[in-house]
């Protein structure tokens, strides 16, 4: 991954709903877990386009992304056929 990676994601991760995250990615599930408050003790989920949404109350605390890597690629692609047709 290649700082400019980094720092273009910067203006989404200030938006994100804490000052604190942590994120841990299972490679063999391809699973990606990302927490707003560790534990998360979530009392909700919402399964939505292989995302699922944690939240305690009304408070969101934590995403997981099923099939990242293939939606990372996927996006990727269509990221990239745009700026073709674009070009």
């Amino acid at each position: 991954m290649a700082a400019i990676d980094i720092l273009q994601s910067v203006p989404y991760l200030l938006q994100l709903p804490s000052k604190r995250t942590w994120i841990d990615y299972d490679d063999e599930a391809d699973v990606l877990y990302i927490s707003f408050q560790k534990p998360q003790q979530a009392n909700d989920s919402v399964l939505e386009d292989s995302v699922i949404y944690h939240y305690r109350d009304d408070d969101l605390v934590g995403i997981t992304v099923l099939q990242a890597l293939q939606r990372s690629e996927a996006n990727a692609s269509v990221t990239s056929s745009i700026q073709g047709e674009l070009d």
